[in-house]
């Protein structure tokens, strides 16, 4: 999987888990919290999409890396790369 398409995929599993946010206006190197009403249920709700979507396991230990935008795309690549067992 390419990186456009993990971008892709994150922007999609943000939409559907914060509807009222705008993927395309997301800057990729800040925070979610930063940038919109992020709250830890959202953040557990992406990882679990992100999950089920990519067919990966994200350790709970691994979560402060995809607090961002571009933090999700280096971590899935790196993920998914690696056959995507816990690291």
């Amino acid at each position: 999987m390419k990186k456009t398409e993990i971008e892709q995929t994150v922007r999609q599993s943000l939409s559907d888990v914060t509807p009222e946010v705008d993927p395309a206006a997301i800057d990729p190197d800040r925070s979610f919290r930063d940038q919109f009403d992020f709250d830890s249920m959202d953040y557990l709700a992406l990882m679990m999409d992100l999950d089920k979507k990519l067919g990966i396991h994200i350790s709970e230990i691994d979560y402060p890396r995809l607090s961002s935008l571009s933090g999700c795309v280096q971590y899935l690549d790196e993920k998914l790369r690696a056959g995507g067992g816990d690291a």
